[in-house]
């Protein structure tokens, strides 16, 4: 035992120093997507995280979902999840904890982050304070753990604020913003008045439990005794719990930094108030065997500091999807923003206004423009208020992170400062390396001249060509508008045969549809409409629009509402191939068409969105002409996701051994191969509280052998499930092919490769 009686004399907590190639702060998805990026490139990373648990607003603290472009498949954005690390960890999720438990998903955080010998994770420590080389330049952080009394002072030449309320920022007097812009300022109509007020609130959630017996409940005393001071008090029920009530929101008339302790009270008394009214006002006897399961104790942060880079973005980035030659990630949420009273407005919760598509993020707005060593990540990113309404999204803020963790490793390599990737013209090397890793960028592909597969000749045993999707034998009636998307080459459209049947005389307004930009998939042109008579019993119907596509896209053969008409669908599901509904999704504001006023600055059109599986059958259909657009040079076209045409091979239906065959004229030496599957970047694949359909994506090819050209097996795999699987030997083989054998996931589904890439 250690003994120091000495009690006069003052004593210091230890203090550890701690040098790294980045410091990143906040242990939140972003935080946490960018380190690991930065590790895996080689960086030396100091992780450091205030709370006992990573995840921020997606851990078991606050248990928000973890949501994006996708947005609950409420949108247009198809095939809009993001990749790179952020899709590693939602697919190990849905792996792992498909039933959504927050507390597994803390273990799979910190299972990826403890997983790279790089990271040095430093959890219950706060920053405090930064000191500064000169009066641009960070030289260390100074940050405090409550858990083990030690101080720690961590040095590096590059430094990532992704802590949400930028302290490191704040601290080192980074240029940065509170509340909203005037609609002057950049031109915004949808700026907020002050009525509607300038921030975003806080939430806290609730779980709910039922214990099969009788449970009674006895509030607090700061408990809301009047439950009719929430507008919305109506609403409530017995069955809603966790983010479902995302808007139990407080705190937008307040300083959202400095006064979150008296907005989470402000939370708690609404909470206490809320389940004191669900219990015992007697509107809800299904409550009596509920009890109060879990409440949350520290808020889910929505804004606060967002701070200033080169380039901030505004609404018309969003609406109009603009192009930047830096662009290094994307985003696709609406733009979300909520009355500053919160639970207290009259108002909806919620404004959303969604964009027709995804639109690009760039690099420029990902760095402080006066502190020169000085990432911003998460949702402090430079957007102005109205931006931010659809940057600030978990996904979204970590996709954009995770540039910052490869622009790190640029700048460790070429001893350089984060604009300098910019003035140095290093932007395209970012770029080429970010989609080398799984990082779709929108209207980028991949031009990897490292890459061994790109000269290479490419043999498949068999290239699906559509020429039906088979009937399966049920019916749909089309109680709701459907289309079928179907991914057609530039030139004529070739005629279709579809099947309904009736009981009655009626007619069906069919329509083809595209969009008026090719990487969209809001069906906002229709090119022909077609009225067919429907007879009783089985009809065929032969569609020939007379249609010319300008630009190789995806059609949208449209079979507008009819509920006397049923329509024959298919079992068969294949990659890039979808059928999507006009349905609404009110969760995302999504009520089938969106008709905002006219002095906002957004857009009306239509939602034409998935069913969730089990659901979501495509249409069966003949297509005589063949859909010839599933080739195995696909796997070296640098896009590894459907975008415009699906962009990847795909073995026939009959095809027993799948197999690619990659042969050179002369042996190539292979350290590495990178294999991309299908894990289905349409699923949302929600971090918490959702259950979703699958484990395993049903696309996703989980069987795969990789022989040389003597039939040696180079490596297999027997339980894949992820998108992303790189193969690396520890002594290069050589060899002049290689072969890729794999396995159709299902009778139902054909194998999918969307790249193979080879590495000396």
């Amino acid at each position: 035992m250690k003994l120091d009686n000495n009690s006069s004399s003052k004593r210091s907590f230890v203090n550890r120093k701690i040098e790294a190639d980045l410091i990143v702060t906040g242990g939140g998805l972003s935080g946490v997507c960018c380190a690991i990026t930065a590790a895996r490139q080689g960086c030396k990373v100091v992780l450091v995280q205030d709370r006992p648990v990573l995840g921020g607003n997606s851990s078991s603290e606050v248990r928000l979902w973890i949501l994006g472009a996708t947005s609950h498949m409420g949108n247009n954005n198809r095939w809009a999840r993001e990749g790179g690390v952020v899709d590693e960890i939602l697919v190990e999720n849905t792996y792992r904890n498909p039933e959504g438990n927050p507390v597994i998903f803390d273990t799979i955080l910190l299972d990826k982050v403890v997983s790279e010998p790089n990271i040095k994770l430093l959890l219950n420590t706060a920053v405090y304070e930064a000191e500064k080389k000169d009066e641009s330049t960070i030289s260390s952080v100074k940050a405090f753990c409550s858990q083990n009394q030690t101080e720690y002072e961590l040095h590096a030449p590059l430094f990532c604020d992704a802590s949400g309320d930028g302290v490191v920022g704040f601290l080192a007097g980074a240029a940065f913003r509170m509340g909203a812009e005037s609609k002057e300022e950049f031109g915004e109509l949808f700026a907020p008045s002050a009525e509607y007020g300038e921030l975003l609130g806080h939430t806290l959630y609730f779980y709910s439990k039922d214990t099969g017996k009788p449970v009674k409940y006895t509030p607090p005393s700061f408990a809301l005794t009047d439950i009719k001071q929430i507008p919305r008090f109506k609403t409530f029920n017995a069955k809603d719990f966790g983010c479902k009530l995302w808007w139990i929101e407080y705190g937008g008339r307040l300083d959202t930094v400095h006064d979150t302790e008296q907005i989470k009270w402000e939370l708690w008394k609404v909470i206490y108030g809320v389940w004191n009214y669900i219990k015992n006002s007697g509107n809800f006897p299904e409550a009596e065997n509920l009890t109060l399961e879990w409440v949350g104790t520290i808020p889910g942060k929505r804004e606060s500091r967002r701070f200033e880079g080169d380039y901030m973005m505004i609404q018309q980035d969003i609406v109009e999807q603009r192009l930047h030659h830096d662009a290094v990630a994307f985003g696709g949420w609406s733009i979300d923003l909520h009355p500053a009273d919160g639970v207290f407005s009259e108002k909806p919760g919620c404004n959303q206004w969604h964009s027709k598509g995804i639109y690009q993020i760039p690099y420029r707005s990902l760095y402080s423009k006066n502190i020169t060593n000085l990432f911003l990540g998460g949702r402090l990113i430079s957007a102005s208020h109205v931006a931010f309404g659809s940057t600030r999204v978990m996904a979204t803020a970590a996709y954009a992170s995770q540039a910052v963790g490869m622009a790190t490793a640029i700048c460790r390599e070429r001893n350089i400062l984060p604009a300098a990737i910019i003035s140095n013209q290093y932007i395209t090397h970012l770029q080429q390396r970010l989609l080398k890793s799984g990082q779709y960028i929108p209207e980028l592909f991949l031009n990897d001249q490292e890459d061994l597969v790109q000269s290479a000749t490419i043999k498949a045993s068999s290239e699906l060509v559509i020429k039906e999707l088979p009937e399966s034998n049920f019916l749909k009636p089309l109680q709701l508008s459907v289309a079928q998307m179907v991914p057609l080459q530039k030139g004529k459209v070739e005629p279709f045969v579809f099947h309904a049947q009736s009981d009655i005389n009626t007619t069906l307004q069919v329509e083809l549809r595209i969009s008026s930009k090719p990487a969209n998939h809001t069906p906002d042109i229709t090119v022909a409409t077609k009225v067919l008579d429907i007879h009783p019993g089985r009809n065929c119907m032969q569609l020939n629009f007379d249609a010319v596509l300008d630009d190789a896209a995806y059609a949208f053969i449209t079979f507008m509402k009819n509920p006397d008409v049923q329509l024959h669908f298919t079992t068969k599901r294949v990659t890039g191939i979808l059928s999507v509904f006009n349905s609404v999704n009110k969760a995302v504001s999504n009520y089938g068409k969106q008709t905002p006023p006219e002095d906002i600055g957004m857009e009306a059109f239509e939602f034409w969105c998935p069913q969730r599986r089990p659901e979501g059958h495509n249409i069966a259909f003949k297509y005589a002409a063949g859909l010839n657009l599933f080739n195995a040079e696909n796997i070296r076209n640098g896009i590894d996701r459907p975008t415009n045409q699906p962009n990847a091979w795909v073995a026939d239906w009959n095809d027993a051994q799948p197999q690619l065959a990659l042969n050179w004229n002369t042996p190539q030496e292979i350290s590495q191969i990178d294999l991309f599957f299908d894990a289905d970047y349409d699923h949302p694949m929600e971090s918490v509280l959702m259950h979703h359909p699958e484990t395993v994506m049903p696309f996703c090819v989980q069987k795969y052998r990789v022989k040389d050209e003597a039939g040696n097996i180079l490596a297999e795999k027997k339980d894949n499930y992820q998108t992303y699987n790189r193969i690396q030997f520890g002594q290069p083989i050589t060899t002049k092919k290689l072969f890729i054998e794999v396995e159709h996931p299902s009778p139902e589904v054909p194998a999918a490769v969307f790249a193979v890439r080879c590495y000396k």
